[in-house]
């Protein structure tokens, strides 16, 4: 698995998606002395996407490759159910929060990013030894 190559396109993926929602939805927030702070928001990014993928997306594959799965077997298998389960969480926050643009822009883009880790996952060709 490229782990490096797939949190770095995660991490970019979230990032464009926070900051869309954000400039969509609060114009006035979109300055020019807010560049700074957009471009150093990308470490956060960064770090949250890395934690997340690495705890919830990462396990799957490497304990379950081991099990006999292939990447697509792990993807088909448990993907819905994780899909489900992450909706779900994500939206129960949004909801809690009473729609406030900065938790549907930071849920929505981590559900997002996180589902697409997925995707990157198993469409990654196999390295066997010959």
């Amino acid at each position: 698995m490229n782990v490096p190559s797939n949190i770095s396109k995660s991490s970019l993926l979230a990032f464009v998606v926070f900051w869309a929602i954000s400039f969509a939805t609060e114009t006035d927030i979109l300055t020019i002395d807010m560049t700074p702070y957009v471009m150093f928001s990308f470490i956060p990014v960064f770090l949250v996407s890395s934690f997340v993928i690495l705890s919830t997306v990462c396990p799957f594959f490497w304990l379950l490759e081991k099990d006999g799965f292939d990447k697509t077997q792990v993807f088909m298998g448990y993907f819905p159910y994780y899909v489900i389960t992450t909706f779900s969480i994500c939206a129960f926050f949004i909801i809690s929060s009473d729609f406030d643009t900065l938790a549907i822009a930071f849920f929505a883009s981590a559900f997002i990013s996180t589902s697409q880790a997925w995707v990157w996952f198993a469409k990654e060709k196999s390295h066997e030894k010959v």
